[in-house]
């Protein structure tokens, strides 16, 4: 049973990977045909990370009155019926309509399991969990360059990923009462009640290393985001590819990114956290270089999949070390906190690039890129120095 249960871990895991990578990979196709500007995808992107944004901050009290099942069930239904408005959209508002759902389905069950595996399973757990993520992301684009080229095109990606995201839903529902073995929702409310008992003594932003960990996430997934969202209109249009050969660019992106984690999650056996979180960044920073030197179109799509490997170990990781850093009664606070600053990334960062590149050009993407992950590692190496770990 227990061993059904983590598996079920795992698939909720890739249904959190599959909407994220379908809107870059997407959206060469979808822009002449809604007829709307290129930074319009910024648009939509910062609807998404702007409802991830309201769902981490509400996530620590949702969860310890509903417990982490009834939150994981609820947030995958949201972004099944966002993937079906997105899949019959009329147009763009109607697209900006179903943002909306995908957004706070997204934050909140992103908030919620990540918390319960940082507190119940061990490192190499969370990268192999967050690999399944990329398993999901990765599947995304192949799944949609497959309707590309025929008859339905990107609307027929959205459905096909709507109905696995409904498949999830009903695996759910189903063994909803499984997850009440491994929480007592009367000991949430309880250690709910506890923490914020001591946060009138101390508030969670003024624990030690804390505001680092949040810029460090700001910085991680407003990068992450802006090279999934982009990387497929860069290559398009900086290196010449067509869009279905861009579409399985993003794709090997986010292979970099699940290959990463799973090896990851052997390495966490060997090495600590802090060293492998240092290690991605400095890999992330090599592929930004790639990316960035005048070299043939070919090494541009090896320059994403570089990318991806290096961006892998760094969220998990972070994520596992928030209950050793600053207190398992304080995680979950804590990693609502990481999601929301995350997101805030997510919701600002990509769209500021979408308007920077319609003035500027696309061009300027691998710099950008490059500026993040210098931004993420001061930041990362000032939690290590404060923290001990």
């Amino acid at each position: 049973m227990a061993t059904f249960f983590l598996c079920m871990i795992y698939a909720a895991f890739i249904s959190l990977g599959l909407p994220d990578s379908l809107l870059g990979a997407a959206w060469p196709a979808m822009q002449p045909a809604l007829g709307v500007p290129l930074d319009s995808a910024g648009v939509l992107s910062m609807i998404v990370a702007g409802g991830t944004v309201v769902a981490s901050l509400s996530a620590d009290r949702m969860l310890h009155r509903f417990g982490t099942g009834r939150v994981t069930l609820v947030s995958v239904t949201m972004t099944a019926c966002a993937l079906l408005g997105y899949a019959l959209a009329p147009g763009f508002w109607w697209l900006a309509l179903a943002a909306v759902p995908m957004g706070l389905g997204a934050g909140a069950v992103d908030a919620g399991l990540n918390n319960f595996v940082a507190l119940h399973y061990e490192a190499r757990h969370m990268s192999w969990l967050h690999c399944f993520w990329g398993v999901g992301a990765t599947l995304g684009p192949v799944i949609l360059s497959l309707f590309l080229g025929g008859k339905h095109g990107w609307r027929g990606g959205y459905g096909a990923v709507c109905a696995i995201q409904f498949c999830l839903v009903a695996v759910l529902a189903v063994t909803l009462p499984m997850w009440d073995r491994y929480e007592d929702r009367a000991a949430l409310r309880a250690e709910a009640a506890a923490a914020k008992q001591a946060g009138k003594k101390q508030s969670t932003l003024n624990i030690p290393g804390v505001k680092g960990a949040l810029a460090t996430f700001f910085f991680y997934c407003a990068i992450e985001a802006a090279a999934g969202l982009w990387g497929a209109s860069y290559l398009v249009e900086a290196r010449g590819l067509s869009a279905e050969a861009a579409a399985r660019g993003v794709s090997l992106y986010f292979l970099g990114i699940t290959l990463g984690r799973f090896l990851s999650g052997f390495a966490s056996m060997r090495m600590k956290s802090a060293a492998l979180i240092r290690l991605g960044q400095l890999v992330s920073a090599g592929g930004a270089v790639l990316l960035m030197l005048p070299l043939p179109a070919g090494f541009g799509v090896a320059a994403m999949a570089v990318l991806g490997l290096g961006f892998a170990p760094v969220y998990p990781s972070m994520i596992h070390e928030t209950p050793y850093r600053f207190g398992a009664e304080r995680s979950q606070a804590v990693i609502g906190l990481q999601m929301a600053c995350a997101y805030v990334g997510t919701t600002f960062v990509p769209a500021l690039f979408g308007v920077l590149a319609a003035r500027l050009g696309i061009g300027l993407l691998p710099a950008f890129l490059l500026a993040g992950v210098a931004g993420m590692l001061l930041c990362a190496e000032r939690v290590r120095t404060l923290c001990g770990r």
